[in-house]
């Protein structure tokens, strides 16, 4: 049975909220500065590091186990991969296409629908330009199993921890080598991998010892701006805020309805909130209150509440399809008896 751990949803939620107030100030060019709008909000570009170590540590928790035991066989696993992105990534690229058409959208739609486009050096996809994210984290997908074999054991996974990093650094020095590579990112999924390992001691501690999570992640975060975003403090500040959250399993900021809620649909969000985007650009309402904070402000609110609309009535959408086609092969079946 799937691990739960209640925070996890809280997590997501925070960040996904943080990346799309990053990309609506970053693409709007409002006229802000000060440290909220000059450092803290730009910085959220970098939780997209901490997406990949949940996802990492999530893997993990469903079917880690059940790779080991071979209670998986490996088409049941790639399936259940597929559909649980395909449709909806297809859908966007679809509308994407239909907002921008042309010959090169075209090349780019076709790269994303087969979902290996992550396996392209340096690719710059325009088509849902935030799916970078999609196409790294399904690289990893495609070598879970040997993820697994990597975390066989602690031993063997704290020397592919600290290769991982070696790897991360000589990519930016050496190899010129960026996020949009799964062996720059690898260290983030290894990390979440190892916090699965000790899952169990980290949640003892960080229930028992509730208040020095907290003093954790507070000094993670002062470090992460002191000194400066590189991979070191962020992979303090991740791997803090996981060990955090694997504390919260009571009502609070992480734990509550609407934490739930958002965090269960926050891949989906992230993966529309430009497209929502796009489309107030084209209506001209971005700029619809000048250039200021207010203007600011209304933009985000409404690429975030219109991500979640769109997620939420895409997926119904699709579910509906989903169990239409069912019910065609079952009654095809039916009349063939």
């Amino acid at each position: 049975m799937k691990e739960r751990y209640e925070g996890i949803d809280g997590l997501k939620a925070y960040a996904i909220i943080g990346i799309a107030l990053m990309h609506v100030l970053s693409n709007g060019k409002y006229e802000l500065g000060g440290f909220v709008f000059g450092r803290l909000i730009p910085s959220f570009t970098n939780l997209i590091f901490l997406f990949m170590m949940v996802s990492g540590f999530g893997m993990c928790c469903g079917y880690y186990q059940k790779i080991i035991d071979r209670k998986i066989s490996m088409e049941e696993f790639y399936i259940k991969r597929y559909i649980k992105i395909w449709p909806y990534f297809a859908l966007l690229c679809a509308l994407d296409f239909v907002i921008s058409p042309n010959k090169n959208s075209l090349f780019e739609v076709f790269a994303n629908l087969t979902l290996c486009q992550g396996l392209l050096p340096n690719a710059n996809i325009s088509v849902i330009g935030v799916s970078w994210t999609l196409a790294v984290i399904f690289v990893f997908y495609m070598l879970f199993p040997f993820f697994c074999f990597l975390l066989g054991n602690k031993k063997r996974a704290w020397g592919v921890a600290v290769a991982a990093l070696v790897f991360n650094y000589l990519c930016g020095s050496y190899f010129n080598v960026g996020r949009t590579s799964i062996v720059y990112d690898a260290v983030y999924f290894i990390a979440g991998g190892l916090i699965f390992l000790y899952r169990k001691e980290i949640a003892e501690f960080a229930q028992k010892y509730k208040v020095l999570p907290g003093a954790i992640l507070l000094i993670a975060t002062v470090a992460y701006f002191a000194l400066g975003s590189s991979t070191l403090t962020m992979l303090f500040f991740c791997v803090a805020a996981l060990v955090y959250t694997l504390g919260c399993r009571t009502w609070g900021g992480l734990v509550n309805p609407v934490a739930k809620f958002l965090g269960g649909i926050c891949f989906e969000i992230y993966l529309c909130h430009m497209v929502i985007y796009r489309v107030l650009e084209k209506l001209y309402l971005v700029h619809l209150f000048g250039n200021g904070l207010l203007a600011y402000i209304f933009t985000a609110v409404a690429v975030i509440c219109g991500s979640v609309v769109f997620s939420v009535c895409a997926k119904w959408f699709l579910n509906k399809i989903e169990t239409f086609l069912k019910e065609k092969v079952n009654n095809r079946r039916v009349n063939h008896v």
